[in-house]
C-alpha cells in the first residue's frame, strides 16, 4: 500500500526497471491488475495505445494502428505498464486485424472481468483501404449491475459522438 491508498502489492512490472527478456507473444498472463477502489460505481476507464503494430498473416507486411480500450471495472483495473508491454508483444504476431481486436477483448475480459469492455482497432490504411474493428462485451452479472453498466456505456458512447477525442 502506498500513501495514495491504492493497493500496489501485487504489481511486479511497474518500477522494476528493464524487462528481464524481450516480450514474446501476447498472453493474457502479461496483464496485471489492481483492486478497483470504487466497485459499484460504474465509471469508465479509457486507454489509448497509438503505437500498435503487428504483421499481416499473409504478406508479413507491418500493420499499424491505434487501439482504444474502454471499460467499466468491476473488482479489478488493468495496470497500465503491463498493458503497454502486452500491446508491444503484438509487434511480431501475424494475425488479421479482426482477430487481434477480438483477442485483446478476450484477454482483457479474462484478466480483469470488467462489467463492460469495448476494444476499437483503428488501423492505418494499407493498399487504399482502412479497417476499423469494434468489439464489446458485457459481463454476465446481476440485473441491476448490468443495467447500470449498460446505461454508463451508452452515455459514454453518446458523449464520444458529441465530443470525439
Amino acid at each position: 500500500m502506498n500513501s495514495s491508498k491504492d493497493d500496489t502489492g501485487s504489481l511486479h512490472l511497474l518500477g522494476a526497471g528493464p524487462l528481464p527478456r524481450e516480450p514474446g507473444s501476447p498472453d493474457r498472463a502479461m496483464l496485471e491488475a489492481f483492486p478497483n477502489r470504487f466497485p459499484g460505481r460504474p465509471y469508465i476507464i479509457r486507454i489509448v495505445f497509438p503505437e500498435y503494430t503487428s504483421l499481416c498473416p499473409v504478406t508479413g507486411q507491418p500493420d499499424f494502428g491505434t487501439i482504444y480500450v474502454e471499460y467499466i471495472p468491476d473488482r479489478l483495473c488493468v495496470e497500465s505498464k503491463s498493458f503497454k508491454l502486452y500491446m508491444f508483444a503484438w509487434r511480431n504476431e501475424r494475425a488479421f486485424m479482426e482477430s487481434i481486436t477480438n483477442a485483446i477483448l478476450d484477454d482483457l475480459c479474462g484478466a480483469i472481468a470488467p462489467l463492460w469492455c469495448q476494444v476499437k482497432g483503428i488501423f492505418v490504411p494499407r493498399g487504399g483501404t482502412q479497417i476499423q474493428v469494434f468489439a464489446e462485451e458485457f459481463k454476465e452479472t446481476d440485473p441491476l449491475a448490468r443495467q447500470k453498466a449498460e446505461r454508463a456505456a451508452a452515455s459514454w458512447k453518446l458523449a464520444q459522438n458529441c465530443y470525439p477525442g
